[in-house]
């Protein structure tokens, strides 16, 4: 997952030339925390019951990814 979620964030931020990638994830869940991680994704807070999942309101770890080499695009 690491090696396939690499892939699309280099294609997103150099072909899309995307400024931002979001990614939110439950607490309970540590191997998407992990992988997130190891991706270099900046935990930026916690939402409170942030997603109704099977009839429960859940808490989410919110993370963002950067791209430092975005361009203003040409017009």
């Amino acid at each position: 997952m690491t090696e396939a979620l690499q892939l699309a964030i280099d294609f997103v931020f150099r072909e899309l030339n995307i400024h931002r990638i979001m990614a939110n994830y439950s607490p309970t869940n540590e191997r998407s925390g992990k992988l997130l991680q190891r991706l270099n994704f900046t935990i930026e807070g916690y939402a409170r019951n942030y997603l109704l999942i099977h009839g429960e309101w859940q808490d989410h770890i919110l993370t963002s990814l950067t791209n430092h080499a975005w361009k203003l695009p040409e017009f």
